[in-house]
């Protein structure tokens, strides 16, 4: 699946993501980023043309694939803020510990291989007092779509690039070292098992065991 996973999925990602009520939604929880800022999971930037100039300090944009980025970079010339960029996983990620104000995460969470180690570390290079902006797809309230993206995310993740439909996005924050400060949910139909969408914003909890620093 080499061909498909690196040329044709990224294109189809930022396509599907890109549009009508998901993109409505970037336009109003992507603002209120501010200070050093790092968004996890950037893919191909279409949270980019939504970051606030006058409040953000630096942007960084973190992903594994490269063909995103290449695509982000396109994305970056047109944008009101100028990204640096980190090609690499979150669980492997070479920031210093509270070294960002705000940390963004949009339809990131489903694809981490090890999402709770990839929380842990947004966690631990976050400042006291400062945001998780997130905006994430995961396991319907309703038992009965539930067991349904239980059945199917064996199959579909095979096929959409690691995705899981079925993940606890508020228990996987609040295991993980985060307090949720607000949270809404919105039914996306057209996209089927993948339309539960949950956003809000979460801080540190208090008193949280980081990992040693790193840095770039």
């Amino acid at each position: 699946m080499g061909f498909y996973a690196n040329t044709i999925l990224p294109r189809l990602i930022h396509a599907t993501c890109g549009k009508g009520s998901i993109r409505r939604l970037r336009a109003r929880i992507i603002p209120p980023a501010l200070g050093r800022v790092l968004e996890v999971g950037v893919g191909s930037g279409l949270n980019l043309p939504y970051y606030d100039p006058a409040v953000v300090t630096e942007l960084w944009g973190l992903d594994p694939s490269p063909e995103m980025l290449r695509i982000a970079a396109r994305a970056a010339r047109s944008a009101p803020v100028a990204p640096r960029w980190i090609d690499r996983s979150v669980e492997e990620l070479p920031l210093e510990s509270s070294s960002m104000d705000t940390i963004v995460t949009t339809f990131t969470l489903c694809s981490i291989a090890s999402p709770e180690a990839g929380l842990r570390q947004m966690c631990r290079v976050l400042k006291p007092g400062g945001t998780l902006i997130f905006c994430e797809h995961g396991a319907a309230p309703d038992p009965a779509v539930r067991r349904w993206q239980d059945r199917l995310t064996p199959i579909w993740k095979r096929l959409a690039g690691g995705c899981h439909l079925n993940r606890d996005i508020s228990g996987l924050l609040t295991r993980s070292g985060f307090r949720l400060t607000t949270l809404e949910a919105t039914v996306v139909r057209k996209w089927w098992l993948a339309g539960y969408i949950f956003h809000g914003t979460a801080t540190k909890q208090a008193g949280p065991k980081e990992s040693d620093a790193r840095s770039v």
